[in-house]
């Protein structure tokens, strides 16, 4: 604890100017996820605390960020839309996917997989990244024009017989349940029927309306409703917002300029007695548990999002771990990849049981909190306390900010989040994939197939797809390498080689004896060139030397490719010879008994000028026998 404290200073500053720059994010990504405002700021408040406590960055701020709140905007509106609509019903469930999702986070970091992350390929990332900030500028048009499908009563009535239909099924499901035979006894449902008031109906129409209206394609479906009909107070508000952020940004960075925006647009909301519209109330008093996660809890409900809850963990990871190379860089420290992960993890995890949105690791607040002077884990843990005493003390005020003003801190969060790196780099990179008579960068196809995916399909099965055809054309192209040689070469015709052990070898094999060099790993995704050599190698041949010294590595498919290929040349009466034999490729051939059945002992040779003499005295014995 003492290391802690040792500069006490500088993390209070630090912890208090991160917390911060952390309030307005923090309540746009619960506006933004659909749980409320109170949603982002309590994850805001436990994840920074406890994933500074227990993390391995001593530097680092986190809370909600814009890749995690997108996934979990996903998540939430599809366990609404199952249980009818009503999220104080579907809470425990969505709560228990982040929960879920924490554990996760935790056990990645136990069985030390945190060192794995940086081998998600950076398209992939790059695809990703650029996604979440278009779906943020997108579903945020309709609330920064002031319009609510729910709300749009022309809209809503169009969903009306699909919402009788719905609850019709409904009462359906319940007869069946109580063992009711609804066609012998239609009486029942047409009584129960009665009872569906119009208010049940137009709740109903009212759920389909948002869900219709909810994501990159619902925002587009209703567009042209929400340019018909927008409210010019609100599109000014978040337009005033947009303004203040970037034009303050161009006089000073020691101060927020999102804080300044989001104090300045309420202030002139407030103060002008404006016609707005303000978030959801945000709950007072200390946040209060959520046990029916424990209580309620039902593994076939959860089931279908174990995925998901997979998916929120590996890229929350993915996330941290980037912010704690950007905070390793800056503070000249390193961080401790398997930590980080279980702090994050127990981090999300509380959250998650106080009814947060999940989190991760923010680059932005842990830049400015090692600007302040943050340097220990307490900055992290002032940065959590900061932002509950503004919850306990200003939770009534903050309830007063406009809807639209966070919909344009939302729209520069989008903005910022895409990867311009990586979008500006697509003309320079190398063609290397022939699609038909087309050549592109399998680098820019794997990015944009995970960005077109994730902004108009579903963002966890986007990510899964890149990393399958990221590993694919990964695999292709180190197959094609591994696979990639000269024809097997008669050992006169070696005056050019590279290696230079092959020189002034001793005349007189020039008919019989042939070399093939394999390099790099022989795997699955190199066999079918390798299979090949067999047929390379002439009926006159006596030996063939198989130079290994450059093969780290054989996988089963690698191995039963060798092992046909040595049966085949064997078959035509060629000795085999092994060179260079590394120790993965040994162990594995000796599992199989490839060798010695196949390849006795005597044809291994640790260097080429060892399997030369070899051969060069097994001739000379047979000449003099």
């Amino acid at each position: 604890m003492k290391n802690m404290f040792s500069n006490l200073k500088g993390d209070l500053f630090g912890g208090i100017t991160a917390g911060i720059v952390a309030l307005p994010l923090a309540l746009a990504f619960g506006v933004s996820s659909g749980l409320g405002p109170q949603a982002g700021l309590y994850g805001a408040i436990f994840i920074a605390f406890f994933a500074a406590l227990f993390g391995g960055t001593d530097t680092q701020i986190s809370g909600p960020t814009a890749p995690m709140t997108a996934v979990s905007m996903v998540v939430i509106a599809s366990i609404i839309a199952v249980n009818d609509g009503d999220v104080n019903k579907a809470l425990p469930y969505i709560l228990t996917v982040f929960l879920l999702s924490g554990l996760f986070q935790i056990g990645l970091g136990v069985l030390g997989l945190g060192k794995y992350i940086r081998y998600i390929p950076y398209p992939v990332v790059s695809g990703f990244m650029t996604a979440i900030g278009v779906i943020i500028l997108i579903t945020q048009i309709l609330p920064a024009v002031g319009y609510y499908a729910k709300e749009d009563n022309q809209f809503v009535q169009e969903f009306k017989p699909e919402a009788e239909e719905l609850i019709l099924e409904n009462i359906l499901k319940e007869e069946a349940g109580e063992d009711i035979l609804v066609l012998e006894d239609f009486e029942e449902t047409i009584e129960r029927a009665k009872k569906v008031s119009a208010a049940d109906i137009l709740r109903e129409s009212r759920t389909l309306a948002g869900k219709e209206a909810s994501g990159v394609l619902g925002t587009f479906k209703v567009l042209p409703q929400a340019l018909g009909n927008i409210n010019w107070l609100e599109l000014l508000l978040a337009l005033g917002t947009i303004v203040i952020i970037y034009g303050f940004k161009r006089i000073t960075t020691a101060v927020p300029s999102t804080l300044v925006a989001l104090v300045v647009m309420t202030g002139i909301a407030l103060g002008f007695s404006l016609d707005y519209r303000p978030i959801e109330q945000i709950p007072e008093g200390f946040p209060i548990p959520n046990l029916e996660i424990i209580t309620g809890f039902s593994v076939g409900t959860i089931t279908p999002y174990i995925f998901t809850a997979l998916t929120l963990a590996l890229l929350g990871a993915i996330d941290s771990l980037l912010t704690s190379v950007v905070a390793d860089n800056m503070t000249k420290t390193k961080h401790k990849p398997n930590k980080e992960l279980v702090g994050q993890g127990i981090g999300n995890s509380i959250a998650a049981i106080f009814g947060g949105i999940p989190g991760a690791g923010a680059t932005i607040r842990t830049v400015v909190n090692i600007n302040s002077g943050g340097k220990t884990k307490l900055s992290g843990m002032i940065a959590g306390v900061m932002l509950l005493i503004i919850l306990l003390g200003l939770g009534p005020i903050a309830s007063k900010i406009p809807a639209a003003v966070l919909a344009g801190i939302l729209i520069t969060v989008g903005i910022g989040v895409m990867d311009y790196k990586g979008l500006r780099a697509i003309p320079n990179l190398p063609k290397d994939v022939k699609l038909g008579p087309l050549k592109l960068s399998s680098e820019v196809i794997i990015m944009l197939v995970v960005l077109g995916l994730s902004t108009f399909w579903n963002l966890v099965y986007a990510v899964g797809i890149g990393l399958v055809i990221a590993s694919l054309m990964f695999m292709k192209k180190i197959g094609d390498l591994t696979a990639k040689q000269s024809d097997v070469l008669k050992i006169g015709d070696l005056e050019e080689t590279p290696w230079a052990d092959e020189t002034n070898v001793p005349a007189g094999f020039n008919d019989d004896v042939f070399v093939k060099h394999l390099r790099g790993p022989i795997f699955f995704g190199s066999t079918s060139e390798i299979q090949q050599l067999a047929g390379q190698v002439p009926q006159s041949a006596k030996h063939l030397i198989l130079r290994m010294d450059l093969v780290p590595y054989i996988d089963q498919s690698g191995l039963y490719t060798i092992e046909d290929i040595v049966m085949a040349i064997r078959n035509q009466e060629i000795e085999v010879h092994l060179v260079g034999l590394q120790e993965q490729p040994r162990y594995m051939m000796e599992r199989i008994d490839l060798i010695p059945d196949l390849i006795p002992e005597d044809d291994i040779h640790p260097d080429f000028r060892d399997c030369v003499t070899d051969i060069v005295n097994g001739e000379n014995g047979k000449s003099d026998a």
